[in-house]
């Protein structure tokens, strides 16, 4: 039986565009945190074939036996219509901003899923 866990693939987001990117931006104890897919060293396709459907982010503060989900986020709009795949000009960017206070150091986990290539998973010490 497989794990779900078996699944997730990892990889460094400058050679491999499926990886989620974590920026962080700290003000005191509030964190702004951007993750995207693709949208930074190498293009990750957005068509109705390859796209990213959806990225997860979690905080699991240190010491702590459980992360805290931050947020998911889905993207659906994949130049899909009624006219057939790559005909319509709208396409969701597989890229989100949460903003999340706390004072413990830890770690942030982006999860994010290709509808072609699977899930990939970062983390980012904060």
């Amino acid at each position: 039986m497989s794990k779900i866990e078996d699944m997730y693939q990892k990889d460094d987001w400058k050679t491999e565009k499926h990886v989620p990117v974590i920026e962080v931006e700290e003000k005191g104890d509030e964190m702004k945190v951007k993750a995207s897919v693709g949208r930074k060293e190498v293009a990750h396709p957005n068509e109705t074939e390859p796209h990213i459907r959806w990225i997860e982010l979690y905080f699991k503060p240190e010491g702590e036996e459980y992360p805290y989900q931050l947020g998911k986020y889905e993207f659906t709009s994949h130049g899909e219509s009624v006219k057939g795949p790559n005909t319509s000009t709208v396409y969701s960017e597989p890229e989100v901003v949460s903003v999340f206070s706390t004072d413990k150091s830890g770690t942030l986990i982006a999860n994010s899923y290709c509808n072609i290539h699977g899930l990939w998973s970062n983390e980012k010490e904060l």
